[in-house]
């Protein structure tokens, strides 16, 4: 039996991902609405309240009221926006996250889909402070940079419209310099800290892909850690993950540069332990497409999981 989904906001840059990943699945029957009445609140609710799962694709505002309009207690949801991420009776929709996670995500009926920065910064952080390496209370570094995909439409006319007032030339630039990202409120909670990270963004003239990393002085840290333990300390918890990949030490250290689109158009994520074991500071890093496993491909992977189906299905996995 297929299971009927309403991409509610398919129009946009992550809805068009989800529908191009779902058109050939064959557990899923994709059901549209009428674009003339995308806006009209009756028509959205007839068919978020006919399906299996709706997706939600909308801004933040979008997605609250989307859930409003939700009357049939049957109809399972995935959110991608921010709206809900710290929400109680909302799951955390980044599979890899615990060992649980996939469990909690199975019987969910409300999934919100973790951020594209934030699924790269709790893939780091959450298995080393759940091993006491990186104290919960301390203070936590990030510095992400992404594509311009990931800003939505402004951000992609900034980068692609020539014609828009505000179109740049700009290969790269910082952003949130307020130091008030909406991804940290979910990082700081499903990393387990007990402050805010300090996280600074920036954006590259590249439409997708994102590197994230946390600078660590293995010195500060309780028991003094080496780099080889904090590298074992991921390759257990990602230990046979079809989606993460804790990278090689001698793989990583044999490496000159690394590029944020080595993973686009997958739902992969790859992680990297980098630095000197002579000064005792490293460099946690991961990698992955912010229209894959940080958005798109990650829903799908939710999506799998929630009806369970091949977590995979709809899903390009990426062979170097």
């Amino acid at each position: 039996m297929t299971a009927k989904v309403f991409i509610d906001g398919e129009a946009g840059t992550t809805g068009l991902q989800i529908r191009q990943r779902l058109e050939n699945h064959a557990g899923i029957e994709i059901v549209s609405i009428d674009p003339a009445r995308r806006k009209d609140r009756v028509a959205r609710a007839e068919l978020l309240n006919s399906v299996d799962v709706a997706i939600l694709c909308l801004p933040d505002d979008g997605a609250r009221e989307a859930i409003s309009l939700i009357e049939t207690d049957t109809v399972r949801v995935i959110d991608a926006s921010t709206a809900f991420r710290t929400a109680p009776g909302w799951v955390y929709g980044f599979p890899e996250m615990t060992q649980t996670q996939r469990h909690d995500i199975a019987g969910a009926s409300r999934v919100t889909n973790a951020g594209c920065y934030a699924t790269g910064s709790v893939a780091i952080l959450r298995p080393l402070v759940d091993a006491e390496i990186v104290p919960g209370d301390g203070a936590v570094s990030i510095i992400g940079v992404s594509g311009y995909s990931g800003g939505g439409r402004g951000m992609i006319a900034e980068f692609e419209d020539s014609s828009s007032p505000i179109y740049t030339t700009v290969p790269f630039r910082l952003y949130g310099l307020g130091l008030t990202h909406k991804h940290v409120p979910e990082i700081q909670a499903h990393a387990g800290l007990e402050r805010p990270p300090l996280f600074a963004p920036a954006v590259g003239r590249f439409a997708q892909g994102m590197i994230v990393e946390v600078p660590l002085d293995l010195n500060v840290l309780p028991g003094t850690p080496c780099m080889a333990d904090v590298h074992a300390t991921l390759a257990d918890a990602y230990a046979n993950e079809p989606f993460v990949t804790v990278v090689p030490l001698a793989e990583s250290g044999a490496l000159a540069t690394l590029s944020p689109e080595a993973l686009n158009g997958t739902n992969n994520m790859h992680l990297h332990v980098f630095g000197s074991a002579e000064n005792s500071q490293i460099l946690v890093v991961s990698t992955l497409d912010n229209l894959g496993k940080g958005a798109s491909g990650q829903a799908v992977q939710n999506l799998n999981i929630m009806l369970d189906l091949p977590e995979a299905d709809g899903l390009l996995l990426y062979a170097a």
